[in-house]
């Protein structure tokens, strides 16, 4: 942690390739133990933001990881932090049981009998190479190589990209269960807002370089409200400007921030957005 206590503080974060701003005057914190959504549209900033995190890019402002500046000290940064991009590709030609041999040799924040203890679990033959695995133990291998990694910070880049549902799902179940720790910090980026949702402690929202939303889960239910609006209050719902409308099942439905929820009850059925639907009006907004 740093000296403000987060993990991550980002000030003016900014990354120019010409006359394009793939991030301009980006700021926000991530406190530990916290489970981080950094979620946009393509070429929105996320690749650019987490790669400024693991010092793999220059950029201007003030960024501090952990205590160091990821520009300077990424050697010994890099020990106190995980990287997954694709949980679905390890080498084919490579052994299950060289896979473990491997990761115990390189980081020194491994733990074997934790990787072995998560592998036990499995139907994994241990002499068998990646390439005569199915694609589900091929995801087993590789999340319990990454949650037998003791680090403060673990950063997943479209980390389930290409695996179908059932395997997603399982992705998310076990870094919920078996890996998160409360202590280690974790940041998402994904296009699959539906299945992080529940896992979330906080929303990221980025779009053209620009954080849009920043917001604990907690508190999207004081900041939005969503209502379905009836025909006959339509008009005086849109006169409260609604950041999103659109139809659905011959009403309205309208997702309204920092609106008068009293007010807004006599319109209609009202419910706490989904992170999609509040994803879909930032961005349409911004």
């Amino acid at each position: 942690m740093n000296e403000s206590g987060n993990v991550v503080t980002a000030r003016g974060l900014s990354k120019h390739f010409g006359d394009f701003s793939a991030l301009d005057g980006v700021n926000f914190d991530i406190r530990p133990g916290s489970i981080v959504g950094l979620i946009g549209p393509n070429g929105a900033g996320k690749t650019t933001t987490l790669k400024s995190l693991l010092g793999l890019t220059g950029f201007d402002g003030d960024l501090d990881v952990l205590g160091v500046d990821p520009r300077k000290d990424r050697k010994s940064l890099m020990q106190r932090v995980c990287f997954i991009s694709d949980v679905g590709v390890l080498p084919r030609w490579l052994r299950a049981r060289e896979a473990v041999a491997y990761i115990d040799a390189i980081h020194p924040r491994f733990n074997r009998e934790k990787a072995m203890a998560l592998l036990e679990k499995t139907n994994i033959p241990m002499n068998n190479r990646v390439k005569q695995l199915s694609k589900g133990m091929v995801t087993q291998l590789h999340l319990a190589l990454v949650m037998a990694i003791e680090v403060d910070l673990l950063v997943l880049d479209e980390p389930t990209l290409g695996l179908d549902i059932l395997y997603r799902k399982e992705f998310y179940d076990r870094l919920l269960n078996d890996y998160f720790d409360h202590q280690t910090s974790i940041i998402i980026s994904t296009h699959q807002v539906e299945e992080i949702e529940s896992i979330l402690t906080h929303l990221l929202f980025i779009n053209k370089g620009k954080i849009v939303l920043d917001a604990a889960m907690d508190d999207l239910s004081e900041q939005y409200v969503e209502v379905l609006v009836k025909p006959e209050h339509v008009e005086q719902a849109l006169a409260l400007g609604p950041i999103y409308t659109r139809d659905m099942l011959g009403k309205k439905n309208m997702i309204f921030e920092r609106g008068d929820r009293t007010q807004l009850e006599g319109f209609g059925e009202i419910n706490v957005p989904s992170v999609a639907d509040l994803f879909v009006a930032k961005m349409q907004r911004s």
